[in-house]
Order: C-alpha cells, then structure tokens, then sequence
C-alpha cells in the first residue's frame, strides 16, 4: 500500500473475501431449489434436497466471512494490531525482536510456514492485550504447530499430548502469576520458541499476500521504526 511514513497500513484477510458472494449464491441457490422442489417430478427430489444442502452451506461460509473485522491487521509506526472477531492483540515495535516466515525440517530440506511468526522481547503487554476468548482461539488455531519439528525421541506422543495441556502457573517479567487459559497461552508461546523459534504466529489467510511478501512489508516498517527512534 501506498502512503506516508505515518499512515496506517490496513491488511485484509483472503478469508475474508466473497462473502457478500456466497450470500447471495446461497439466497439465489435455495430460490432455485424451492422452484425445483415445487415442480420438479418426484425422481429429482434428491437432487433438489442436495442444492438446498449446498445452498445453506454458502449462507454459512459468507456469514462466517462477514463477521469477520474488516482488516485483520493493522500496522502503525507505533504498533502491530491483530484482529479478529472474538477480540484482539496488540504489539509495539520495541518488543518485536524478529519476524519471518517460520521454517521446519522436512528431511535434508527446510521448508517454509505457510504463516508469520513473531519472536517477542516481553510477554507481559502482548499476554494483557489478549482477550481470554481470543487467547482460547489462538490455543486452538496454533495446536497444529507443536507437531512442527517435534522431538524425534518422542515416539509414544505423550510429549505432544503434555505439551497440549500445559496449564502450570506462568509469572511475568514484573512478577505477576498467570492462570487459566493466559497462562495455557504463555506456556504455548515458549513451546513454540524452542521449536520454531517464534512466540506469535498468524496464518497466512490473514493476509492479502504471500508470507514471504507480508514478511519483507514488516521488515521494512520495523526499519523505519527503527530509524526513527534513533533520529529522536
């Protein structure tokens, strides 16, 4: 996106797009079978009942992509905001320590996440912006990414299975105790660490570009950041 050094940069998520679509493939689809139903010989009715089926499944995809917030990220010269419908995160530029496109070992070859992570300074803003149904979510969502270049010594699972269900007392930089889902969340993020060596991860559906692109935009708005504060 074009813009000025302190314009704010909006991405939209892919996942996002063509739910006004699908709504109205799915009103028009249940029109359709509604006639078909009606008038159709008795020999069709399965093949009316299965365009209603997939007609209310496109209601639900587009319903599903119109509650999501209008931009997933935002990114300021203070700041990196990530948004969803069950709440938010925020980060600021000085905790970012790094950020790339997460490798894993397949083999001899390394090979890139088809996501972003981010390697953070402090947990404690990032854990206190996380709402607790966004912080459920992100257990959920990142679950997968323990399976990521596991210990091989690890045969059984139960590793993977522990790592799961990690719910032990989790105590911030400035000696705060956490417990419950924020703790479950922090312990993950240091799980994450040691084996992709990222705390915070987006998926690439929230972006409107490739990985690799978002990665050198973020770069070079970190820079900038950078840049700036040494010529305060």
């Amino acid at each position: 996106m074009s813009g000025t050094d302190t314009d704010p940069i909006f991405i939209r998520a892919t996942s996002k797009r063509n739910g006004i679509t699908s709504i109205v493939i799915g009103i028009a689809g249940l029109l359709i079978s509604a006639l078909w139903l009606t008038f159709a010989p008795d020999w069709l009715f399965l093949a009316g009942i299965f365009i209603t089926s997939a007609s209310l499944v496109a209601l639900l995809i587009g319903w599903f992509k119109l509650r999501e917030p209008e931009h997933s990220i935002e990114i300021t010269p203070q700041s990196i905001t990530y948004n969803h419908r069950l709440g938010n995160w925020n980060l600021d530029w000085d905790n970012v320590q790094r950020i790339d496109c997460p490798r894993v070992r397949h083999g001899l070859d390394h090979v890139d996440l088809e996501a972003i992570g981010f390697r953070i300074k402090d947990y404690t803003p990032f854990l206190r912006s996380v709402s607790p149904r966004l912080a459920t979510h992100l257990l959920m969502e990142q679950r997968p990414l323990l399976l990521q270049n596991r210990d091989e010594n690890c045969a059984t699972g139960s590793c993977y299975e522990q790592s799961v269900f990690d719910d032990k007392h989790f105590k911030l930089s400035d000696g705060e105790v956490l417990t419950g889902i924020k703790a479950m969340l922090a312990n993950r993020m240091t799980q994450l660490r040691e084996r992709l060596g990222f705390d915070v991860f987006i998926s690439a559906t929230e972006l409107d570009r490739t990985p690799g692109e978002f990665s050198s935009l973020m770069k070079e708005c970190q820079e900038a950041r950078h840049r700036a504060v040494a010529s305060e």
